[in-house]
C-alpha cells in the first residue's frame, strides 16, 4: 500500500506539466467560448441554406412535374388534332373520289347518248339516201317499162308506193320478198 500511496502522492503534486495542461485547457475553453457561437451561427446558416435549397429543389420538381403534365396534355391534344386532320383529309379524299366518279359516269352517259344520237341521225340519213336512190331507180325502171312519160301525180304516187315497200322491207328485219 505504501507504493500505491507514493504513486498517488505523485499524481496529486503540482508539477510543470500540470500547469501547462491547465493553461492549455483554459485557453481551449476561452477559444471555444469565443468561437462556438460563431460556429453555431455558421452551422445554423448553412442548415437554413440547405433547407432553402431543398425547398427550392422540391418546388422545381413540382414545377417540372406540372410542366410535364402540361406537355403531355398538349401532346395528347396535338395527336387528337392530327387524327382529326387525317380523318378530315380522308373524308375529303373520299368525297373528291366520289365526285370524280360521278362526273366520269355522267360524261360516259353523255358520250354514249351523243353517240347513240349520232348513230340514229346517221341511220336516218342513210335511210333517206337509200329511199332517194330507190325512188330514182324505180322511176327510171318504170319509165323504161312503160316507155311513156308520166304526169307528176302518177309519178308521185308510184314513188310513195315504192318507198312504202322499201320501208316495210327495212322494218321487217331486212327480209327480201321474191
Amino acid at each position: 500500500m505504501s507504493v500505491f500511496l507514493a504513486e498517488s502522492a505523485g499524481l496529486l503534486t503540482i508539477n510543470g506539466t500540470l500547469i501547462v495542461e491547465l493553461i492549455a485547457f483554459i485557453v481551449m475553453v476561452l477559444i471555444l467560448a469565443w468561437a462556438y457561437p460563431r460556429i453555431a451561427r455558421a452551422a445554423e446558416a448553412r442548415q437554413r441554406q440547405i433547407a432553402e435549397q431543398l425547398e427550392a429543389a422540391e418546388r422545381s420538381r413540382e414545377d417540372a412535374e406540372a410542366r410535364l403534365k402540361e406537355a403531355e396534355g398538349q401532346l395528347s391534344n396535338a395527336r387528337a388534332q392530327a387524327s382529326e386532320v387525317i380523318s378530315g383529309a380522308n373524308r375529303s379524299a373520299d368525297q373528291v373520289r366520289a365526285e370524280a366518279r360521278q362526273r366520269a359516269e355522267e360524261d360516259a352517259r353523255r358520250i354514249a347518248e351523243s353517240a347513240r344520237q349520232d348513230i340514229e341521225a346517221e341511220r336516218q340519213r342513210a335511210i333517206e339516201s337509200v329511199r332517194g336512190q330507190v325512188a330514182d331507180l324505180v322511176v327510171a325502171a318504170t319509165e323504161k317499162v312503160i316507155e311513156t312519160s308520166m304526169d307528176d301525180q302518177q309519178h308521185r304516187k308510184l314513188i310513195d308506193e315504192a318507198i312504202e315497200r322499201v320501208g316495210s322491207n327495212g322494218a321487217g328485219g331486212g327480209q327480201r320478198h321474191g
